[in-house]
């Protein structure tokens, strides 16, 4: 099996091209600003409308209070730009991307990792998409895979039936803000009884400085069908924060499969604010795998509405805060039928100063039968200053319904690693095979490609961070 499916190394993101964008909302956030985007995407009234809504509530919105609220105090959205592009349509040949685009996602492997073994990929830059291309075969089975833009415009039947009825406009300030300014993203349609055999792939590149990016992803797979989605995020380091805030929206009818994995690689500098959500119909299951490293704070808590009878939703996540970092992610589990199951892995790791916290909801109400949740939250500590939070709010009523939860708190123990210095090896990879060896049961669950970059990573990670 091919293992070269995304180079996620700690610098491999970290560079940058001039900016030639034809089009750019300037600097701030106000009815302007929106009215600039609706008329550069030539947009119908409605989602001018749903976007000037989306920035009243954004502005009526308070900053997390509870957690993360010093974090977040240092954005400054007035010093962001909310919109920049150099073409509106998506090339759907390789040649035709511009030459700088390419050459940035040439680096990034991305043509390389589509002709080998994806059936689909959507490249993004800066706002919008500079590339999508779906293989004939999967394209012959009815399969749409388009940028959000795209998908409003050509698939509106599909499209308006879902869109915003999983994550409302005032889910929080963050969907709040992606309402008023989303642009890019993914739609995917898969028909009844299709199962993808290859995985659909979408890359978010964030070139530009001071630049916010709000891409607006809708998958929907039909009933018996089967999908997976797979993205991988980096931007180059700025001194100054760049800001992403998506929003993730999934549909799984009866009986469908939809798989959602996420690599991020931020650089250090970035603020992801991102809400994800699912749900799922009666017999349909959803898989979040979510791996987490990199940027200045993370905000991230993938969830899945168990609607149907024996729907099955689960969140595997691995989290990586480095100095000056914090990982703050988790997962929401909401049952709503008989029969439903729901189970939640996450694994994280503080190295230096860094910070990770888990932070998990589980809603099982009284008037359910044959509910089950397990919740697995471990963590390890690399040095005496990491720090790590856990914070699982479980609720489970009813005679009739069960639930688990584990939580473990470790350091690296030193007489384990003066014993493999003492068979040869540095204090780094005796460091690196111990935190590889906490995440192994985990990243077996993870597909080939991805978990053996994600061991890379972790070696890159751990060089320095001993002492």
């Amino acid at each position: 099996m091919d293992t070269t499916a995304i180079d996620i190394e700690k610098d491999s993101g970290n560079f940058l091209y001039p900016e030639k964008h034809r089009y750019d909302a300037g600097l701030g956030l106000t009815e302007k600003t929106l009215d600039y985007i609706s008329n550069v995407k030539e947009e119908p009234d409605w989602i001018r409308d749903f976007r000037k809504n989306g920035l009243r509530v954004f502005q009526d919105k308070p900053l997390p209070t509870h957690w993360a609220t010093e974090d977040l105090k240092a954005i400054n959205f007035d010093a962001i730009r909310y919109y920049l592009a150099g073409d509106r349509k998506a090339s759907r040949t390789w040649d035709e991307v511009p030459d700088d685009v390419k050459q940035t996602f040439e680096r990034l492997g991305i043509p390389e990792n589509e002709r080998k073994f994806l059936a689909g990929v959507e490249a993004q830059f800066d706002s919008e998409a500079a590339y999508s291309n779906i293989k004939d075969t999967v394209a012959k089975q009815g399969v749409i895979f388009v940028g959000s833009t795209e998908g409003l415009k050509e698939h509106p039947e599909i499209f308006r039936k879902w869109f915003g009825k999983v994550i409302p406009t005032n889910d929080n300030k963050f969907s709040a803000l992606n309402s008023a300014c989303f642009s890019g993203g993914s739609f995917i349609y898969v028909p009844p009884g299709v199962k993808v055999s290859h995985p659909l792939q979408a890359y978010f590149r964030i070139n530009a400085q001071n630049f916010g990016q709000f891409e607006r992803t809708l998958i929907i797979a039909d009933e018996g069908s089967e999908v997976t989605y797979m993205e991988g995020c980096t931007a180059p380091k700025f001194d100054t924060a760049t800001l992403h805030s998506a929003v993730v929206e999934l549909v799984a009818l009866k009986g469908a499969k939809i798989q959602y994995i996420t690599v991020q690689n931020w650089s250090s500098n970035v603020f992801n604010l991102v809400t994800k959500r699912a749900i799922a119909h009666e017999e349909a299951e959803v898989k979040w795998i979510d791996c987490n490293i990199g940027s200045r704070l993370t905000m991230k808590y993938p969830g899945v509405i168990l609607k149907g009878r024996k729907a099955r939703g689960e969140v595997l996540s691995i989290a990586l805060a480095n100095d000056g970092q914090h990982q703050d992610t988790g997962a929401k589990m909401v049952h709503a039928a008989d029969e439903t199951t729901s189970n939640i892995i996450a694994k994280s790791i503080s190295v230096g100063k860094g910070r990770s916290t888990y932070r998990g909801l589980v809603n099982i109400p009284k008037h359910l039968k044959g509910c089950k949740n397990n919740t697995e939250c471990d963590a390890l500590l690399i040095n005496t200053n990491s720090r790590t939070d856990t914070y699982p709010a479980i609720s489970v009523r009813g005679d009739g319904n069960s639930v688990q939860h584990e939580a473990s708190v470790s350091k690296v123990s030193a007489e384990q690693i003066f014993y493999m210095q003492q068979r040869g090896m540095t204090e780094g990879q005796a460091m690196s095979l111990s935190v590889n060896g906490f995440v192994n049961d985990l990243t077996r669950y993870f597909p080939m490609e991805y978990s053996v970059e994600l061991k890379r990573l972790i070696d890159l990670e751990m060089e320095g961070s001993v002492g």
